[in-house]
């Protein structure tokens, strides 16, 4: 199984939550969040990033499948 992450930079405010979470997978460019890379190893810290994003700018995808945020 292999995660996608994207980070909507219209949403993204540049807090740095994600990449403080995991620097790995999330890089600041500038005021805006990215993600490293596509088709990452699942990590459970990476759903967290998406929860704690204060813009709800990041999604994770497991193929079609939104996983992240959790709408818990």
């Amino acid at each position: 199984m292999i995660w996608n992450v994207r980070v909507d930079t219209q949403l993204c405010q540049g807090s740095g939550m994600c990449a403080g979470t995991v620097p790995e997978v999330f890089a600041l460019d500038g005021e805006r969040a990215r993600a490293r890379a596509d088709g990452i190893e699942p990590d459970e810290r990476i759903l967290d990033a998406a929860d704690i994003c204060p813009a709800l700018a990041i999604t994770v995808h497991d193929g079609n499948t939104v996983i992240g945020p959790r709408r818990d």
